[in-house]
Protein backbone atom coordinates (compact mmCIF):
# COMPACT_ATOMS: atom_id res chain seq x y z
CA UNK A 1 0.00 0.00 0.00
CA UNK A 2 1.63 3.35 -0.81
CA UNK A 3 1.22 6.58 1.62
CA UNK A 4 -1.56 8.12 -0.32
CA UNK A 5 -3.40 4.88 0.46
CA UNK A 6 -2.30 4.31 4.38
CA UNK A 7 -2.96 7.76 5.17
CA UNK A 8 -7.05 7.75 3.59
CA UNK A 9 -7.31 4.27 4.80
CA UNK A 10 -5.91 4.86 8.54
CA UNK A 11 -7.55 8.59 9.25
CA UNK A 12 -10.51 9.32 10.49
CA UNK A 13 -13.65 11.57 9.52
CA UNK A 14 -15.41 13.69 12.05
CA UNK A 15 -18.89 15.49 11.62
CA UNK A 16 -19.67 18.75 13.38
CA UNK A 17 -16.00 19.11 15.73
CA UNK A 18 -15.14 21.43 16.61
CA UNK A 19 -18.36 23.06 15.69
CA UNK A 20 -21.07 22.09 14.44
CA UNK A 21 -21.51 22.09 10.71
CA UNK A 22 -17.50 21.55 10.28
CA UNK A 23 -16.14 17.85 9.37
CA UNK A 24 -12.83 17.28 11.22
CA UNK A 25 -10.03 14.96 9.51
CA UNK A 26 -8.33 12.96 12.06
CA UNK A 27 -5.02 12.02 11.35
CA UNK A 28 -3.51 11.04 14.41
CA UNK A 29 -4.62 7.33 13.66
CA UNK A 30 -1.62 7.52 11.00
CA UNK A 31 0.63 8.96 13.19
CA UNK A 32 -0.50 6.16 15.75
CA UNK A 33 0.70 3.46 13.43
CA UNK A 34 4.42 3.28 13.03
CA UNK A 35 4.91 2.09 9.36
CA UNK A 36 2.41 5.21 8.27
CA UNK A 37 3.95 7.65 10.07
CA UNK A 38 7.29 7.03 8.65
CA UNK A 39 6.11 6.38 4.93
CA UNK A 40 4.44 10.00 6.25
CA UNK A 41 7.89 11.57 6.79
CA UNK A 42 9.87 10.16 4.78
CA UNK A 43 7.57 11.10 1.78
CA UNK A 44 7.36 14.74 2.98
CA UNK A 45 10.96 14.68 3.46
CA UNK A 46 12.10 13.25 0.01
CA UNK A 47 10.40 15.84 -2.09
CA UNK A 48 12.12 18.38 0.02
CA UNK A 49 15.53 17.03 0.16
CA UNK A 50 18.36 19.63 -0.29
CA UNK A 51 15.86 22.57 -0.42
CA UNK A 52 15.63 23.56 3.42
CA UNK A 53 17.99 24.25 6.19
CA UNK A 54 15.05 24.32 8.97
CA UNK A 55 11.54 22.75 9.54
CA UNK A 56 8.77 24.66 11.19
CA UNK A 57 6.04 23.03 12.41
CA UNK A 58 2.33 24.49 12.83
CA UNK A 59 0.56 23.94 16.15
CA UNK A 60 -0.43 21.30 16.91
CA UNK A 61 0.03 18.20 14.70
CA UNK A 62 2.46 20.19 12.43
CA UNK A 63 4.92 19.92 15.72
CA UNK A 64 4.73 15.77 15.49
CA UNK A 65 5.50 16.07 11.47
CA UNK A 66 8.05 18.76 12.07
CA UNK A 67 10.23 17.10 14.66
CA UNK A 68 10.30 13.71 12.88
CA UNK A 69 11.03 16.00 9.43
CA UNK A 70 13.82 17.99 11.56
CA UNK A 71 15.47 15.28 13.49
CA UNK A 72 15.50 12.72 9.74
CA UNK A 73 16.95 15.71 8.08
CA UNK A 74 19.46 16.90 11.18
CA UNK A 75 18.23 20.01 10.76
CA UNK A 76 17.19 22.82 13.15
CA UNK A 77 13.38 22.76 14.19
CA UNK A 78 10.70 25.81 14.95
CA UNK A 79 8.13 25.97 16.33
CA UNK A 80 4.97 28.22 15.23
CA UNK A 81 2.46 28.51 18.28
CA UNK A 82 -0.75 29.65 18.67
CA UNK A 83 -0.98 32.74 20.57
CA UNK A 84 -0.07 33.52 24.16
CA UNK A 85 1.99 30.43 24.60
CA UNK A 86 5.63 31.36 23.68
CA UNK A 87 7.46 33.99 26.70
CA UNK A 88 9.45 36.66 25.56
CA UNK A 89 9.39 38.88 22.18
CA UNK A 90 7.52 37.40 19.42
CA UNK A 91 5.65 38.24 16.59
CA UNK A 92 1.76 37.23 15.55
CA UNK A 93 0.21 37.30 12.61
CA UNK A 94 -3.99 36.70 12.54
CA UNK A 95 -6.16 34.48 10.09
CA UNK A 96 -9.46 33.24 9.52
CA UNK A 97 -10.29 30.08 10.00
CA UNK A 98 -13.69 27.65 9.04
CA UNK A 99 -15.34 29.10 12.30
CA UNK A 100 -14.07 32.24 13.10
CA UNK A 101 -10.15 33.80 13.39
CA UNK A 102 -7.02 32.83 15.15
CA UNK A 103 -3.25 33.95 16.03
CA UNK A 104 -0.15 32.42 15.48
CA UNK A 105 3.27 33.60 16.63
CA UNK A 106 7.04 32.88 16.37
CA UNK A 107 9.69 34.21 18.17
CA UNK A 108 12.27 35.42 15.83
CA UNK A 109 16.09 34.86 15.64
CA UNK A 110 16.14 31.69 16.65
CA UNK A 111 17.43 30.68 12.79
CA UNK A 112 19.83 33.18 11.02
CA UNK A 113 18.37 35.46 8.63
CA UNK A 114 17.64 34.09 5.33
CA UNK A 115 17.32 30.39 6.65
CA UNK A 116 15.26 28.44 4.03
CA UNK A 117 12.69 27.14 6.05
CA UNK A 118 9.98 24.55 5.16
CA UNK A 119 6.61 24.75 7.08
CA UNK A 120 4.93 21.32 7.80
CA UNK A 121 1.39 20.52 8.64
CA UNK A 122 -1.00 17.90 8.82
CA UNK A 123 -4.31 19.40 7.14
CA UNK A 124 -4.91 22.32 4.98
CA UNK A 125 -8.30 23.23 4.70
CA UNK A 126 -9.15 27.41 4.35
CA UNK A 127 -5.17 27.71 4.14
CA UNK A 128 -5.04 30.57 6.68
CA UNK A 129 -2.71 29.19 9.04
CA UNK A 130 -0.45 28.07 6.63
CA UNK A 131 -0.19 31.03 4.93
CA UNK A 132 -0.28 33.01 8.62
CA UNK A 133 2.78 30.80 9.15
CA UNK A 134 4.39 31.54 5.81
CA UNK A 135 3.92 35.57 6.58
CA UNK A 136 5.49 34.84 10.33
CA UNK A 137 8.68 33.00 8.55
CA UNK A 138 9.59 35.93 6.01
CA UNK A 139 8.56 38.52 8.57
CA UNK A 140 11.57 37.14 10.82
CA UNK A 141 13.85 37.31 7.79
CA UNK A 142 14.01 33.54 6.85
CA UNK A 143 12.71 32.20 3.33
CA UNK A 144 10.01 30.16 2.60
CA UNK A 145 11.49 26.62 0.93
CA UNK A 146 8.08 25.13 1.35
CA UNK A 147 4.87 23.63 2.52
CA UNK A 148 4.34 20.18 3.11
CA UNK A 149 1.02 18.60 3.83
CA UNK A 150 -0.22 15.30 4.48
CA UNK A 151 -3.24 15.99 3.66
CA UNK A 152 -5.50 18.55 1.32
CA UNK A 153 -8.79 19.27 1.37
CA UNK A 154 -9.95 20.77 -2.27
CA UNK A 155 -12.45 23.05 -2.63
CA UNK A 156 -12.06 25.50 0.33
CA UNK A 157 -9.63 28.04 -1.21
CA UNK A 158 -6.56 26.91 0.71
CA UNK A 159 -4.03 26.23 -2.43
CA UNK A 160 -5.14 29.34 -3.81
CA UNK A 161 -4.19 31.50 -0.71
CA UNK A 162 -0.42 29.69 -1.04
CA UNK A 163 0.16 31.03 -4.29
CA UNK A 164 3.65 31.64 -5.12
CA UNK A 165 4.94 29.13 -2.45
CA UNK A 166 5.91 25.60 -3.35
CA UNK A 167 2.89 23.35 -1.97
CA UNK A 168 2.90 20.02 -1.81
CA UNK A 169 0.28 17.03 -0.15
CA UNK A 170 0.61 13.69 -0.11
CA UNK A 171 -3.25 13.45 -0.41
CA UNK A 172 -5.53 16.15 -2.08
CA UNK A 173 -9.68 15.07 -1.55
CA UNK A 174 -12.67 16.90 -2.25
CA UNK A 175 -13.95 18.75 1.14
Amino acid sequence: MNVSELVLELSDTIPDFPKSGIVFRDLTPVFADADAFRAVIDDIATRFSGQFDAVAGVEARGFLLAAAIAYAAHVPLAAVRKAGKLPGAVISEEYDLEYGTAELEIRPGQLAPGTRVLIVDDVIATGGSAQAAARLLERAGYLVAGIGLVLELDGLGGREKLTGYDVYSIVAEPA
